[in-house]
């Protein structure tokens, strides 16, 4: 029998605070890259209705792309496998962690390393971007709360990144 090895997140576990905006590890996700050129028939599969606008989401599933979707579950959620149909669903669960940023100036840390105008973003809208050239999949989950799937090996820097920036906000 082979035991699971545990992963360890390359960020601290404990929330780093500064004034205006905590930035936090989140919790374990099962991720899918989704692709099918029939939306409707993945949407059948996974038993959901999938957003058909880039930058939308709908429950846990982001459209990135106009054949393209991110399934963002909790931990341990069952996601049937699609064999058979002209369709991918690949489970990227260990690719990637989540930084949640939270308070008043999380926008303004983003804003720092991030091309793009993140105050056009509405509250349940994503996009795949960079911060400080490090590719990014963000989320707007709240007015003030952001969420940031990074790659593992790109993690502890993107973190020491938006740390430093929440440091210096003025």
């Amino acid at each position: 029998m082979v035991d699971a090895a545990l992963r360890t997140a390359p960020v601290p576990a404990d929330p780093a605070v500064y004034d205006g905006v905590t930035i936090t590890l989140g919790t374990p996700l099962e991720r899918r890259s989704l692709r099918a050129r029939d939306a409707k028939a993945l949407g059948k599969l996974l038993g959901r209705k999938l957003p058909e606008q880039i930058g939308r989401s709908s429950e846990d599933v982001l459209c990135l792309g106009p054949d393209e979707w991110l399934l963002r579950a909790p931990a341990g959620t069952a996601v049937p496998d699609g064999a058979g149909l002209p369709l991918a669903l690949v489970d990227i669960s260990e690719r990637a962690l989540t930084l949640v940023l939270e308070g008043p100036r999380a926008i303004d840390v983003l804003q720092a390393g991030c091309p793009r105008d993140l105050r056009k973003l509405t509250v349940g809208e994503g996009r795949r971007t960079v911060f400080e050239g490090v590719e990014i999949v963000l989320l707007r989950t709240g007015e003030d709360r952001f969420e940031v799937d990074v790659w593992r090996s790109f993690a502890s820097w993107l973190h020491l990144a938006l740390t430093t920036a929440a440091s210096h906000l003025r």
